[in-house]
């Protein structure tokens, strides 16, 4: 039944192969289950309420995608996104958190509407070969760089005149914080260096970085997963694997299902759209934050299945054929764009932040996915999170750290389609690769490669080259830029 429901065959991979890459990419991204309860909490959201429109969400959105796109990719609560609802939705705004998650959910319509007109099809058709490719080598440094960063590899020492503002406060030298320190926003004093190789947590992330390349390298079925497991065992002696989580009941399913009433439903009832539009007055910033939304949702989506979808087969150049001659939603990548927004509106429904398609799932690609039931496996695991929290929470993220190293060295083969000795291709090809993992964002590597594009192709004299969509989007992401410059 899965075999034939999947094409498993036609897709060359098999169902052990499968959900061995569905377990990769869950404990890939599983850290978002308590993650995203903590920043949305801070916004007077129940934690536990959060907690569980988290799981749903994910669950049920990357259900939609292994259902009905039958893709191998996964989604979740966006990184970013959560942070840009609280800190500055919430925080620096004013708007109350049912009003955020009313704005949320005209993100997804508006997202909505992109998918079902041929605006989608515009952008995606309008984007160069070269910078497809540049995308997907920028997500192989982006998600390398979450590698390195949560392997605590990297660490970052900003002098405190660099410092510009804590918790989304402004911030002057000798200025005394009280309470506890939830952001701090720095300059360009910030200098990187390697992290300390004596801490246990450090040496367990190189160690699991080792074993699990040298599965890779020995063509071992399910490296990745296996290598997320060993490390995890080997965790247990040296102190980083927390064993004491397996008797934390503090993620009770029952409490944290009493609790989602509070959310569920808010973003339509009278604190939320009956509150969003009181005032005409704020109908002006109510619009750059929900296009803010919008544009950074859909572009870390598009960017996503564009950088990994190529070059792993998952969507071929028939596909994107068919998808500019037919009209409706028939190819896998026109489904999986649907599904991506459908599960942000649903998402607004339950109380989370927007729902985009993570960048881990290309962990599970890397580890062989090439159908929806990787997805389906993904999905499952985040429905028994549920019920099981505290076993999963023992997996430390020293353990995943190197399954996005070694995915991001993968993905990096994109580069060598692009010709390096052509100035014309090699400057936004660099400013959409290199920028997305230094930025921490898809889509504002999509954009500076957007932006250096059309310098390139005005400076050749090659204006009329420029489609009018890189225009349109490029002049949308300034201005995005500039207001929320000026918040």
């Amino acid at each position: 039944m899965l075999e034939k429901f999947f094409q498993l065959k036609e897709n060359g991979t098999t169902v052990g192969t499968e959900i061995a890459a569905g377990l990769t990419t869950f404990f890939a991204m599983s850290y978002i289950i308590f993650v995203n309860p903590q920043i949305l909490s801070l916004t007077g959201m129940p934690t536990q309420a959060v907690f569980m429109s988290t799981v749903l969400s994910t669950a049920v959105g990357t259900l939609i995608l292994a259902l009905y796109a039958k893709v191998p990719y996964a989604q979740a609560p966006g990184m970013g996104l959560n942070a840009f609802f609280t800190y500055t939705v919430v925080f620096a705004l004013g708007f109350t958190w049912q009003e955020a998650l009313a704005m949320v959910l005209f993100t997804g319509l508006a997202g909505l509407v992109i998918t079902i007109t041929p605006i989608r099809k515009m952008i995606i058709r309008s984007i160069p070969e070269t910078l497809q490719h540049a995308i997907g080598g920028g997500i192989g440094v982006f998600i390398a760089y979450i590698g390195l960063k949560n392997a605590q590899l990297l660490q970052f020492t900003s002098e405190s005149q660099d410092i510009i503002a804590v918790n989304n406060e402004p911030y002057t030298m000798g200025t005394e914080i009280s309470g506890a320190v939830n952001t701090v926003v720095t300059g360009g004093g910030i200098i990187p260096e390697m992290g300390n190789l004596m801490n246990p947590y450090v040496l367990l992330a190189v160690i699991g970085l080792i074993i699990t390349l040298a599965l890779m390298i020995a063509k071992v079925k399910g490296a990745i997963l296996i290598g997320i497991i060993l490390t995890t065992i080997i965790g247990i002696p040296m102190g980083v694997t927390d064993l004491s989580g397996l008797t934390n009941s503090s993620n009770s399913f029952s409490s944290a299902f009493s609790e989602l009433g509070t959310t569920f439903g808010a973003a339509l009832g009278s604190e939320g759209l009956g509150s969003l539009f009181a005032d005409p007055s704020r109908y002006p910033i109510i619009l750059i934050t929900i296009f803010a939304f919008t544009l950074t949702d859909v572009f870390d989506t598009i960017g996503t299945f564009i950088g990994t979808g190529r070059k792993s087969g998952i969507f071929t150049l028939e596909d994107e054929k068919a998808m500019d001659e037919g009209s409706g939603l028939n190819t896998k990548m026109e489904k999986a764009l649907f599904a991506d927004v459908t599960a942000t509106i649903l998402g607004a429904i339950f109380g989370t932040s927007p729902v985009t398609t993570f960048v881990e799932s290309t962990a599970g690609i890397g580890a062989g996915g090439r159908t929806g039931l990787t997805s389906l496996t993904t999905a499952v695991m985040f429905l028994l999170t549920a019920l099981f929290t505290p076993i999963i929470s023992i997996v430390p993220g020293a353990a995943t750290a190197p399954a996005l190293i070694v995915v991001g060295i993968l993905m990096m083969s994109a580069f060598a389609e692009i010709d390096w000795n052509n100035i014309e291709e090699a400057v936004p090809a660099f400013f959409a690769s290199i920028f997305m993992g230094l930025s921490y964002s898809i889509s504002y590597g999509i954009a500076a490669g957007f932006l250096f594009y059309i310098v390139t192709k005005v400076a050749k004299g090659k204006i009329k080259v420029v489609h009018p969509i890189i225009w349109a989007t490029t002049v949308l992401f300034i201005v995005n830029f500039l207001v929320m410059g000026m918040i």
